[in-house]
């Protein structure tokens, strides 16, 4: 090994031993946990795939993931379809010395509590909120709106708002280092701005569009916080039933299998996606 390399290892021996103390550790301990038994307090570590059997059985189980899955695919798409244009408008029509300005505006939510803006969201959305008493003050509904609160599309609205800087800012990051010239040169050779967008920019904005997706799906997945304050019964997600295995039943090892089959899940659609924009990408985004 030459001096450049143990350097280089030097550099990120300290890092690597970080990321492996809080993340490898933890969850090869969950993955261990998920092979054991609890009956309430009394732990049983003989090793077994009852918890599995268990979860594959179990119908709300799967209906919780599916959930999950449904409502984590919404905020994405919603999330990253709104996202996209702000960071295109920065990027391309903010002048230069401007745009720290608007990324600083844009990250301004990451100044209040996660909880708090949970609770204006109910605030908003709620029966008596400031969305239903407007649109009411002005006509426009007779009654309050009940489908916007206390159910899966009060989580869809309140996850895509906590998560739109994470969406932004890496789909702005990816049309920054577009070449400008690639787009003059479209023009030149007669395509008009939507095809040189179809043509040119979106497929160069990709791996931003990706990072975006992956940033936004993969956390939203596992949120309990939301799902609990604003989801009612038919917002729930499989994040608050791995809390209650652990917290509430003592079944942590229920928990566990079912945090593994979530994990596992996600990943393996990530990989997909991921395989699939490499696909696309290969045949010149067509």
């Amino acid at each position: 090994m030459n001096q450049e390399a143990k350097r280089g290892w030097v550099l990120v021996s300290v890092p690597l031993l970080y990321t492996i103390l809080l993340m490898a550790a933890p969850l090869t301990a969950i993955f261990v946990f998920s092979f054991w038994s609890q009956d309430f307090l009394t732990l049983d570590t003989t090793m077994t795939l009852k918890n599995y059997r268990e979860a594959f059985s179990e119908p709300l189980y799967a209906e919780l993931l599916s959930r999950s899955i449904r409502i984590a695919g919404a905020v994405t798409l919603v999330t990253v379809v709104l996202a996209f244009p702000v960071a295109y408008f920065v990027s391309f029509h903010v002048a230069p010395e401007r745009k720290s300005l608007w990324l600083f505006l844009i990250t301004i939510p990451f100044w209040t509590s996660y909880l708090l803006r949970i609770f204006l969201w109910k605030v908003i959305l709620g029966f008596n909120g400031v969305l239903n008493t407007s649109l009411q003050g002005i006509g426009f509904i007779d009654e309050p709106l009940t489908f916007i609160l206390y159910n899966a599309n009060a989580v869809v609205i309140t996850l895509a708002h906590a998560f739109a800087p994470f969406a932004i800012l890496p789909i702005f990051v990816a049309l920054e280092k577009i070449d400008r010239s690639l787009l003059e040169a479209a023009r030149d050779l007669g395509e008009n701005a939507v095809m040189t967008f179809v043509r040119v920019t979106l497929p160069l904005a990709m791996p931003g569009v990706v990072a975006a997706t992956l940033i936004v799906f993969i956390p939203t997945v596992g949120d309990y916080v939301t799902p609990r304050l604003v989801g009612g019964p038919n917002g729930l997600m499989i994040a608050n039933m791995i809390q209650t295995q652990f917290l509430r039943l003592n079944n942590a090892p229920m928990g566990a299998a079912l945090a593994v089959i979530a994990m596992t899940t996600v990943t393996v659609m990530a990989l997909i996606l991921l395989a699939a924009t490499r696909k696309w990408m290969r045949g010149g985004g067509r």
